[in-house]
């Protein structure tokens, strides 16, 4: 049985180039692009994935894999892969910045502990609001979504060697506006009762001068600031809804699909 170098070329894009767009999004995917996932763990999971889409994904049209041109279309595969996976970065980081704006304000900012995601020190409510996150994110199929995306965005997106529609990349910048928005609407409860212990707190310090504020208000500050979180834990949930839905619309309007 003989192959002609035209059909080797043909399969060899048909599985490299996609194969690229599907990496790019399971490294910074949230869940699957933590730092604590190793490397050969994502490349194994994007060669099954691809290995499994490729035959249900359009043909790919851009064939010239020795040229310069090849460069540019892997960079731009690179481009949409990173893309579609930093939606769901931004899912998670806006729980992340509403525990830290909990964190500062209940005086549990003190207590921090390694993300092992991102490498870096976060508060602990943060990073309890991250694993509470990335857990939903897990209960809702999102892993799943992510790849029905990506092969939704070969339909959408072909491999044809054009490049991707520049307001894709504002739509991006933009969406950072609903990561504080919503971090803000989730932690404006807690923050709005801790408002209130405060001036609380005032009042009797006025009323009361010779009271040593700081090693009382302190204290009770910070167990005031955990009642507060478990009280309002169920707005969690509802926060988290309304943020899926608008990572959902923002992926769609990135490939160009419907919500």
């Amino acid at each position: 049985m003989e192959y002609p170098l035209p059909i080797i070329i043909q399969w060899l894009s048909d599985y490299m180039l996609p194969f690229v767009r599907i990496s790019s999004m399971i490294m910074i995917m949230a869940g699957l692009g933590a730092q604590s996932v190793p490397s050969r763990v994502k490349l194994a999971l994007s060669i099954v994935v691809t290995v499994a889409v490729a035959p249900a994904v359009p043909q790919t049209q851009f064939t010239d894999l020795f040229s310069f041109a090849m460069i540019l279309v892997v960079i731009h595969e690179i481009i949409v892969g990173v893309a579609i996976g930093f939606a769901s970065v931004l899912l998670l980081n806006t729980f992340i910045v509403a525990g830290q704006i909990l964190a500062m304000q209940t005086g549990l900012g003190f207590a921090s502990v390694v993300d092992p995601a991102n490498g870096l020190s976060v508060p602990a409510v943060g990073q309890f609001y991250l694993i509470l996150a990335t857990l939903l994110f897990f209960v809702f199929n999102g892993h799943l979504m992510m790849i029905n995306m990506v092969v939704y965005s070969f339909q959408t997106w072909p491999i044809d060697g054009s490049w991707w529609v520049v307001d894709n990349y504002w739509l991006i910048v933009t969406w950072g506006s609903w990561l504080f928005a919503t971090a803000l609407a989730l932690s404006l409860a807690p923050l709005t009762a801790m408002l209130l212990i405060n001036l609380s707190f005032g009042i009797m310090t006025r009323a009361a001068p010779q009271m040593n504020i700081f090693s009382v208000g302190f204290a009770f500050t910070m167990v005031a600031g955990l009642m507060i979180i478990w009280m309002t834990m169920g707005n969690f949930i509802i926060q988290y809804e309304f943020q899926w839905l608008k990572m959902t619309e923002l992926m769609c309007n990135l490939i160009g699909c419907t919500v």
